[in-house]
């Protein structure tokens, strides 16, 4: 028989503390991301953070929970992780997750970043319907085939310095060439949280997080820097380099026209949040990707798309993107029908990974 155990922000941090979410043969969380979402200021006392499928005493899977607002008014949750042990599946785990959660929040989920796998079995609950996605793009501005090939084809492991032979000579010619790209001289600053001069800035502006929020991202990461590896824990935790930027683009007469969240992980830049003009921060971004060696940079900014996509900025190669959105019909129910959340790339859980 299967029970289900529904943790709040209390219970989960009692639980990580005590050291008991470590006993089991699989990680339902790490410690630093539970105590980062105990910090979300839109997840109430009672919120539904954490949800654990037992038989007996073994864990047999776990489904996430992340507290959000649209518009301030309307509280949801997004689903951020679902696991079930291959020791249990066949069981129907994962819909009574899901049926649970579904409960809890009286319908209101959205989801995104989903496998190919997860968004099967979200479609067959015939809960959920799409929303409008987003598109975006991929640019690429150094050659990775030998980290690339093999992990899609593992047969061509034995290849791979080869490969990084080629990314060598590659990255030569490309680094030569950027020598004579032309440098813009633009006046900045980055910080490591949310300044009072920006969050006065940003007042002009519609987004789904405050200020305080964003530091809060900043401040509490899901994903830690260094070479440890949590082998039992299938999501994100730790990377080798993760890093929050907070930029502020000034003009000429010294002040704030554009503001920036970037994400810099192992060499892959997102930009999170984007507010303000773009034609000074597009070449601000030029000079970052060449000065921390940017390999990959993924944006889901339409306008500043539109600038990356000329021939002047200096990629090698890039790809369209779409990022698809599925909301509970009972979410759907309460928003206006002409409802367009305009979500940047930080919203929802993407911003932590």
């Amino acid at each position: 028989m299967i029970t289900l155990l529904c943790l709040n922000k209390k219970e989960l941090e009692s639980f990580v503390n005590s050291g008991e979410y470590s006993t089991f043969d699989f990680l339902p969380i790490t410690k630093h991301r539970a105590l980062s979402q105990i910090k979300n200021e839109k997840a109430d006392d009672e919120d539904v953070l954490l949800t654990l499928a037992f038989e007996g005493e073994k864990l047999a899977g776990y489904l996430g929970t992340f507290p959000d607002r649209l518009k301030q008014e309307i509280k949801f949750a997004w689903l951020s992780t679902l696991y079930v042990s291959e020791n249990f599946r066949g069981k129907r785990i994962a819909q009574q997750l899901l049926e649970k959660v579904f409960e809890k929040y009286d319908g209101k989920i959205g989801i995104t970043e989903f496998t190919k796998e997860a968004e099967s079995l979200y479609n067959k609950t015939k809960q959920f319907h799409y929303i409008t996605p987003k598109t975006g793009n991929r640019y690429y501005f150094k050659s990775d085939l030998g980290e690339i090939i093999p992990r899609k084809k593992k047969s061509l492991m034995p290849f791979k310095p080869i490969f990084q032979i080629a990314d060598f000579v590659a990255n030569s010619v490309i680094s030569f060439n950027n020598q004579f790209t032309k440098t813009h001289q633009i006046s900045f600053e980055i910080k490591d949280f949310v300044d009072e001069a920006s969050s006065t800035f940003l007042e002009h502006f519609e987004k789904h997080r405050t200020t305080k929020e964003i530091t809060w991202i900043m401040k509490n990461p899901w994903v830690l820097e260094g070479n440890n590896v949590e082998k039992d824990y299938l999501f994100s935790s730790y990377a080798k380099e993760f890093k929050y930027f907070w930029v502020k683009i000034f003009d000429e007469y010294g002040n704030i026209e554009a503001c920036s969240l970037l994400n810099l992980r192992d060499g892959h830049l997102k930009i999170s949040y984007f507010f303000g003009k773009r034609k000074n921060f597009v070449f601000f971004l030029q000079n970052f990707i060449r000065d921390h060696k940017v390999k990959v940079l993924t944006s889901y900014q339409t306008e500043l798309n539109e600038s990356f996509n000329k021939k002047k900025f200096p990629k090698i190669h890039q790809k369209d993107l779409e990022r698809r959105y599925l909301f509970h019909k009972k979410l759907l129910e309460i928003l206006p029908k002409d409802f367009e959340p305009k979500f940047q790339d930080g919203d929802g859980d993407p911003v932590f990974t």
